[in-house]
């Protein structure tokens, strides 16, 4: 289970190594993607609090990438933090994530991204519940639920 204080390490030291990593040019990008999808997952963007149709969505299932479908996030760690954005509190698999630094807003944050397409998901923050503590708030546009079938 990651901790905060893992999270720190990864921003400062490295990220995990992805399985795979994919590289498309901007337009392939844009061709692929609606325009919010682009703007925020590319552009690093935010949609609106509470505007998402993930955010108040609990269906049993997986939350992948919207750009390259990489499983991120699954169901059961999803949880109502009343922040505005789907929460997690920890991604699928340990390296499935990748964590940088982001000093905008005038605040320090740490930034979450696909770690095999670097698309920009949303940011972590260590208020989330326990045991693990973390709060990944992340975009409803920079997921796709693959719901789970019977």
């Amino acid at each position: 289970m990651l901790t905060w204080k893992d999270i720190i390490n990864f921003s400062v030291n490295g990220n995990p190594k992805p399985d795979k990593h994919i590289e498309k040019t901007e337009a392939e990008w844009k061709e692929q993607l609606t325009p919010e999808q682009y703007r925020i997952t590319r552009q690093k963007g935010t949609e609106r609090p509470h505007s998402g149709e993930l955010c108040t969505s609990y269906e049993a299932g997986q939350y992948n990438c919207i750009c390259c479908d990489t499983p991120l996030f699954d169901s059961t760690i999803k949880y109502e933090s009343s922040s505005g954005w789907p929460s997690f509190t920890q991604p699928i698999k340990e390296n499935a994530i990748k964590y940088e630094k982001d000093s905008s807003l005038g605040m320090t944050r740490v930034e979450v991204m696909c770690n095999t397409c670097d698309a920009h998901l949303g940011h972590v923050f260590p208020d989330g519940p326990e045991p693990s503590g973390l709060r990944y708030c992340v975009n409803s546009e920079s997921l796709n639920l693959e719901k789970e079938t019977a």
